[in-house]
């Protein structure tokens, strides 16, 4: 039950991050993401931590048309939070010479130096942290 209840909290968050991307201008929602982190936490991922990163995942499978990169990466950062739980939420973009595609920026979560979603074997720099 426990489980079921987690992947439907995050599936409401997902809808709720998808319709936050994808409407108003980031200006108007980008508190939400949390202060601005000035390095990485130290702290490392529980397994509750990688609990919530799975049902996230699960969400994201039964979400129709799924959900890119930060959506996903905001609804875990979400739970993390509301648990009180360290992690932070990274966006990054790859360098010059790399882009030119769709997918040039990125997003995951990071605890504890470890990618909790959103791991990608890309040399994604980092532009912004968020608490």
């Amino acid at each position: 039950m426990r489980w079921r209840l987690l992947v439907a909290e995050a599936l409401a968050l997902l809808v709720l991050a998808r319709v936050l991307v994808a409407g108003p201008p980031l200006g108007w929602w980008r508190r939400w993401l949390g202060p601005v982190a000035d390095g990485a936490r130290a702290e490392p991922p529980d397994r509750a931590d990688r609990q919530l990163a799975r049902a996230v995942e699960r969400a994201t499978q039964r979400l129709p048309g799924g959900a890119k990169c930060l959506p996903r990466a905001m609804a875990l950062h979400w739970m993390l939070r509301w648990r009180h739980r360290p992690s932070q939420l990274v966006i990054a973009v790859l360098p010059g010479q790399e882009r030119g595609g769709v997918d040039d920026l990125h997003a995951w979560i990071e605890a504890g130096g470890e990618i909790l979603i959103g791991e990608l074997d890309q040399p994604f720099r980092p532009i912004a942290r968020f608490n």
